[in-house]
């Protein structure tokens, strides 16, 4: 039996995924050692999710251009410049800035946080070395697990079997960083699918990448805090939380903590619902028209000017025209209703003729 073509399809963007994977993890090695090789600390991890973000860019643009026939292959991975796109790029900060807050409340309310100011002249220019960081690791991720690849798996197994096996593969990859534990693999699943969503309902990564960044920048940036273990990124805030291990995440940071993972299913619902305007307009179903085109102004436009155009003039019956009937010849005699024979007395020699009642002259002239 032959395969259909919807299988097929699903088949081909299945290996195509596959390869959106191996060129992640073969692109992340490239651009390790080329940071490596270019500057040293502590340009190096600004470096790498600087070329990071260019090869996956890249890669995937080529990959869809060749495989799939993408015409504009930055807006079809996710990055379409259309109207009202920093508008989301907000919302996705203020929900990311709302879900830190939330678990430093929690943490300052059951144990505080110790806060160190470093006020020295060049502290600004590196926050804002650390916010562009941020930026870049933010857009790493969402190309890397919400963009070309996790398109193509949504089309091999749908949006919810791409959503649940992207945070999978999301949890693996946070998995491997020194410190993580049950709790981290948690967040990071809780985490995935909260992306997920907010791309989904959009149909770009300008929502999750806002709520990425604001996740992860606000609590290294403005509190201090550990970001997946490293806790070395503000150079102007650095804080020491204090509380339970499972509202804090010890040295982890938030991202190992088990409060952060129900306050993330807590936030996938509310994902949902600050999209709704979004998923209507980039989610509704396009109705295509069918039959055939009328025009209906034209339409209405006739019958108005055939309403109020003055009434004709009823044109004149036709003349209708009688002939007359035929005379009859000398020799075949009178006719029955003409009439008789011509009784005219006869002339004098000299004198005119005398006229017949229809003023002609009758006899010879």
């Amino acid at each position: 039996m032959s395969a259909s073509p919807r299988g097929i399809l699903r088949y081909r963007a299945f290996l195509e995924f596959l390869a959106a994977v191996f060129y992640f993890f073969f692109a992340r090695s490239i651009a390790h050692r080329a940071a490596l090789g270019l500057v040293q600390d502590p340009w190096v991890p600004l470096i790498e999710q600087l070329a990071l973000v260019f090869l996956l860019l890249a890669g995937y643009a080529a990959m869809g251009m060749l495989l799939d026939g993408h015409i504009g292959p930055l807006a079809v991975q996710g990055w379409p410049r259309r109207e009202g796109w920093r508008g989301e790029a907000g919302l996705g900060m203020a929900v990311g800035w709302s879900l830190a807050l939330v678990c430093v409340l929690a943490m300052v309310c059951d144990g505080g946080i110790a806060i160190v100011l470093i006020l020295q002249s060049y502290a600004g220019g590196w926050l804002v070395v650390d916010l562009v960081f941020f930026a870049l690791a933010a857009m790493v991720e969402e190309v890397a697990f919400r963009g070309y690849g996790f398109q193509r798996f949504v089309e091999a197994v749908g949006p919810v079997g791409a959503s649940l096996g992207f945070a999978v593969y999301y949890a693996i990859v946070q998995a491997l960083l020194p410190g993580a534990n049950h709790a981290s693999i948690a967040v990071s699943i809780a985490f995935s699918l909260a992306l997920s969503v907010a791309y989904l309902r959009s149909r770009a990564l300008w929502v999750s990448w806002g709520l990425n960044f604001g996740w992860k920048a606000s609590r290294a940036l403005i509190f201090g805090l550990a970001v997946s273990g490293l806790g070395s990124f503000s150079p102007v805030v650095q804080g020491d939380p204090m509380g339970p291990f499972w509202i804090t995440g010890g040295g982890f940071g938030l991202d190992g903590s088990w409060f952060a993972f129900f306050v993330f299913l807590a936030a996938i619902p509310v994902v949902f619902r600050v999209t709704r305007n979004l998923d209507f307009r980039y989610n509704a179903p396009v109705i295509l028209p069918g039959g055939m085109p009328v025009d209906l102004d034209a339409s209405v436009r006739a019958r108005h000017e055939a309403f109020a155009a003055p009434a004709a003039a009823s044109a004149p019956p036709p003349l209708v025209q009688i002939a007359g009937l035929p005379s009859q010849s000398p020799a075949s005699g009178a006719s029955s209703c003409g009439p008789g024979p011509s009784t005219a007395p006869p002339q004098e020699p000299g004198t005119p003729p005398a006229a017949d009642p229809g003023g002609v002259p009758s006899g010879p002239a």
